[in-house]
């Protein structure tokens, strides 16, 4: 990205890669710093000496701060875009890994959680409509390329703890603060296209769907239920995953960071398979075969070996990452026009409450152990049934 006019050289209907590419390699910024968090939890808990409790809380911090926000933003700039906005979102990221890095105290530790939890509030609403209006149409595609960015940087964050923060310590976080303070610079570039873009294109009116608005509120609803039993494993592996591996099969830190890496890995490609498919045969049948696809690996997984679970968590976080671009798309063709609001309902509400439930988590596996909380977790797919209740819609 040289400067605003290689974005705005783009026509109004075509896809705009530049931009995409670009808002997705800050969405990557902004999930490293995000995923840090999660993979430097066994160093805070050596440090800290922390209880499961106090780990699951500041997962709640994060998530919750960022949950409530987020839909409240989402529905703010639906109204009065803000896209220069994103740069601000990215500064308070900065704040917050900062104050990770340097704190001596756990409730700083929860101040640099919840700031971080800000940044995502003001980034996902915001910069998920930019990539809507530089999609060209292509909306699956475009929401997948702007997660793949999410993804590979969650991916990213556990591998970068493993060989640079563990080896050099707790406040080495504070160099990727660097690249929070770049990504900031990027986004302040692409709020300059995307108000552009936006001033161009006021006039046009979003267009409508034949359904109810009851039936439209329910069908959200059903769309967020999904996406919450999503999070609620995914929560259970993003924060737990590594403690798991230790305390079952013994591995060290650094090789249960890896396997973290490995499973986090298959989600960012199942960002993308999901939403490439999805452009061509329908979100709807990307979210039946996701959300229920797993359940035999999640079945399995409490009661195999190493070798098996680092396959099968490889293929859980494929299939079931594949269904949050057709989630968001498919939630986004109900209500045309609010993409904030749908931004902030999935990217935030429903992140938070996965974040209400890594602590309810974590209350279990200080009482009952971290293997009995796969062994519950392992029937939530079955949630997935309740895709039968959505619409169909033509495309």
């Amino acid at each position: 990205m040289s400067d605003v006019s290689t974005f705005r050289g783009q026509g109004v209907s075509a896809t705009a890669w530049t931009v995409l590419v670009a808002i997705s390699l800050c969405h990557m910024i902004n999930d490293i710093m995000q995923s840090m968090l999660a993979a430097i939890y066994p160093l805070l808990r050596e440090e800290f000496s922390l209880t499961y409790w106090q780990i699951g809380m500041m997962t709640f911090a994060f998530q919750v701060t960022a949950s409530l926000l987020q839909p409240a933003v989402g529905m703010v700039t639906d109204r009065n875009p803000m896209p220069r906005s994103l740069a601000y979102g990215m500064g308070a990221t900065v704040v917050g890994v900062l104050l990770l890095a340097l704190a001596h105290e756990y409730w700083v530790l929860l101040s640099g959680a919840m700031l971080i939890g800000v940044g995502s509030a003001v980034f996902h609403p915001e910069s998920s409509r930019v990539a809507r209006i530089a999609s060209g149409g292509r909306y699956g595609t475009a929401q997948s390329l702007f997660q793949l960015g999410g993804n590979f940087g969650q991916a990213l964050g556990p591998l970068l703890a493993a060989f640079i923060v563990v080896p050099l310590g707790r406040p080495s976080v504070a160099v990727f603060s660097i690249a929070a303070m770049m990504g900031s610079a990027m986004l302040w570039r692409i709020g300059d296209w995307a108000e552009g873009r936006r001033k161009a294109t006021v006039a046009r009116t979003p267009g409508s769907i034949p359904l109810s608005r009851q039936r439209v509120a329910w069908a959200i609803v059903v769309l967020a239920l999904l996406t919450f039993t999503k999070n609620i494993y995914m929560a259970s592996l993003s924060s737990y995953y590594t403690f798991f591996l230790i305390e079952k099969f013994g591995v060290s830190t650094q090789q249960a960071q890896v396997m973290l890496f490995l499973f986090l890995a298959g989600t960012a490609a199942g960002v993308i398979l999901g939403g490439l498919i999805g452009d061509r045969v329908g979100p709807l049948r990307v979210i039946w075969f996701s959300i229920l696809g797993i359940l035999p690996f999640t079945l399995l997984l409490p009661y195999v070996g190493l070798a098996a679970t680092g396959v099968l968590t490889v293929l859980i976080g494929l299939i079931l990452a594949s269904a949050f671009p057709a989630i968001v798309v498919f939630a986004q063709e109900l209500v045309p026009g609010r993409t904030g609001m749908v931004a902030g309902i999935f990217f935030g509400f429903a992140f938070g409450m996965g974040g209400i439930a890594a602590a309810v988590l974590g209350l279990v596996a200080d009482a009952k152990g971290i293997e009995f909380v796969y062994q519950i977790c392992s029937y939530l797919p079955l949630m997935g049934l309740l895709t039968i209740l959505l619409p169909r819609m033509e495309r």
